[in-house]
C-alpha cells in the first residue's frame, strides 16, 4: 500500500469531519489502524467520540500534536501487548486457533501491562471485597504519560467525547471537552466493564462502561445541538452479518458480534428517520400561508426541523477467519497488528474510493457508505452507493438544503 494516494479534499465539500469509535476491547487496534490512514489523508477529524476501548483511541488522539498521534497509538498497543511480542506470526489453521486461545487465556490471568491487572488474594480476604476482578491503576499511569489533557481541554483543540453509565441512577453520561474538563478518570469510566472493572468515582457519582446501554456515540455526535453538516467515519469493531455458527466456540463469538454491533444498526436506522421528518418539517413550512406559517403550532413545529446534510462512512472490521470467543480480550500482539493493518488497509480502500464526493441527490439528507461491503458483495468500490444501516441501497426522499451551519 505505499503507493496509497488519498483523494483531494475539493473546497467544495464544507463538512466537518467526525470520528465515532466502538467499544471492543482487544479488537480496538483495528480502530487505530484506521486512524493512520485517515492521518495522512485531507479528513482530520475536529471532532472524535468514543466508549470504551473507543474512548481510550479517543483520548490518545485528542490528547497528542496531529504528527504524534499516530506515534502514541502505537506506543499504547505495543506496551499492553508486550508479553506476547515474541510470538510467531503467519501461523494459520488449528495452530492460529490455539494461539488466540492461548492470547485470551493469558489475558484472564495476568492482565496487560499498564492496562489492567487481576486482584491480589491480599484484596479478596480483605475486610472490604473488591467489586472487580481486576485492577485498572495500571491504566491511569498510561494515560497521564501519554495523552495531555491539558491539550484535550484546550478550546483550540480536537473536541472529545466519551460516554459511560451512572452505575446509582443506570442513566447514560458523556463527558464532552466542548462543556466539562476532561480527566483521566473519565477516559477510565467509559471503559469499565463490570465485573472485570471496577466503577470510576467523578465527582461524587461512580460509572461504568457506556456499553451497557449503548456502544456507539454516534447518535450523540449526530443529534448534538446545533447541527453542523457531518461527514462521520464510524469505526465499529463487530459485525452484524455473520456465518452460522456449527460449534460453541462459534455460537459465543456470533453472540457477540449480534449484541455489540445491533446498537450501531438501531442508532443509524433511527437517525435517518428522525432526520427524514426534520427535513420534511422544513419543507412543510416552506409552502405554508403566512396565516398558518405563523401560527403558535407552526413555530414550536419549526424547532424541530433541520436541513443539516449528514454523510456516514462505515468502518466495520469483519476478521477474515473466525477469531473466537476470546476475541475482545485476546491482545496477543500478533493478532493486534493483524487488526491494525486491517484497519489501515480497509480506510485506504475507503478513502480512495471516496463515495462521499458524488453529487448528492437533490432530495437526500442522510447517506451512508460502506466501501468494504461493496467490495464484498461485487459492487465497485467507487460506485457511489449509499447503503443502509442494514446494508441495503435505500434513499429517502429529503430535501437538500443547509442549516444551523
Amino acid at each position: 500500500m505505499s503507493d496509497f494516494r488519498p483523494p483531494p479534499h475539493p473546497a467544495s465539500y464544507g463538512k466537518k469531519v467526525g470520528l465515532v469509535l466502538q467499544g471492543g476491547g482487544a479488537l480496538g487496534s483495528y480502530q487505530a489502524g484506521v486512524y493512520e490512514a485517515l492521518a495522512s489523508s485531507p479528513y482530520l477529524p475536529d471532532w472524535v467520540a468514543g466508549i470504551s476501548i473507543g474512548a481510550i483511541n479517543a483520548a490518545l488522539i485528542a490528547g497528542n500534536p496531529p504528527e504524534n498521534r499516530v506515534a502514541q497509538l502505537r506506543r499504547f498497543w505495543e506496551a499492553i501487548t508486550a508479553p506476547t511480542a515474541w510470538w510467531p506470526a503467519g501461523l494459520t489453521g488449528p495452530v492460529a486457533t490455539w494461539q488466540r486461545s492461548t492470547g485470551g487465556l493469558a489475558a484472564i490471568m495476568f492482565g496487560q501491562p499498564g492496562f489492567f491487572a487481576p486482584r491480589t488474594l491480599r484484596e479478596w480476604f480483605s475486610p472490604t471485597m473488591p467489586t472487580s476482578y481486576y485492577s485498572t491503576v495500571a491504566l491511569k499511569e498510561t494515560l497521564e504519560q501519554l495523552v495531555d489533557f491539558d491539550r484535550i481541554n484546550n478550546a483550540k483543540g480536537i473536541r472529545i467525547s466519551v460516554g459511560a453509565v451512572n452505575v446509582r441512577t443506570g442513566r447514560f453520561a458523556y463527558f464532552d471537552s466542548a462543556e466539562i474538563a476532561i480527566r483521566p478518570e473519565h477516559v477510565m469510566a467509559s471503559g469499565s466493564l463490570p465485573p472485570g472493572f471496577p466503577p470510576v468515582e467523578i465527582d461524587g457519582e461512580y460509572y461504568w462502561d457506556g456499553g451497557l446501554v449503548s456502544n456507539t456515540p454516534l447518535q450523540y455526535v449526530l443529534d448534538y445541538y446545533p447541527r453542523r453538516s457531518r461527514l462521520t467515519f464510524q469505526v465499529d469493531v463487530f459485525q452484524g452479518r455473520g456465518q452460522l455458527p456449527t460449534n460453541l466456540e462459534e455460537v459465543s463469538e456470533r453472540d457477540k458480534d449480534i449484541r455489540f454491533s445491533s446498537r450501531t444498526r438501531i442508532t443509524t436506522d433511527n437517525f435517518r428517520q428522525k432526520h427524514e421528518v426534520r427535513h420534511a418539517i422544513e419543507e412543510l413550512m416552506e409552502i405554508l400561508p403566512p396565516e398558518l406559517r405563523n401560527t403558535e403550532q407552526a413555530n414550536r413545529l419549526y424547532q424541530f426541523g433541520c436541513v443539516t446534510e449528514m454523510d456516514i462512512v462505515q468502518l466495520i472490521y469483519r476478521p477474515h477467519e473466525p477469531q473466537g470467543a476470546c476475541k475482545d480480550y485476546e491482545f496477543s500482539r500478533v493478532t493486534m497488528n493483524n487488526r491494525w493493518q486491517q484497519g489501515l488497509s480497509d480506510a485506504r480502500t475507503t478513502l480512495q474510493a471516496a463515495p462521499w464526493l458524488a453529487p448528492t441527490p437533490q432530495d437526500v439528507g442522510v447517506r451512508v457508505f460502506d466501501v468494504m461491503h461493496d467490495i464484498l458483495v461485487g459492487k465497485s468500490k467507487a460506485a457511489p452507493q449509499a447503503t443502509s444501516p442494514m446494508e441495503e441501497v435505500s434513499t429517502p426522499d429529503l430535501q437538500q438544503k443547509r442549516k444551523h451551519g
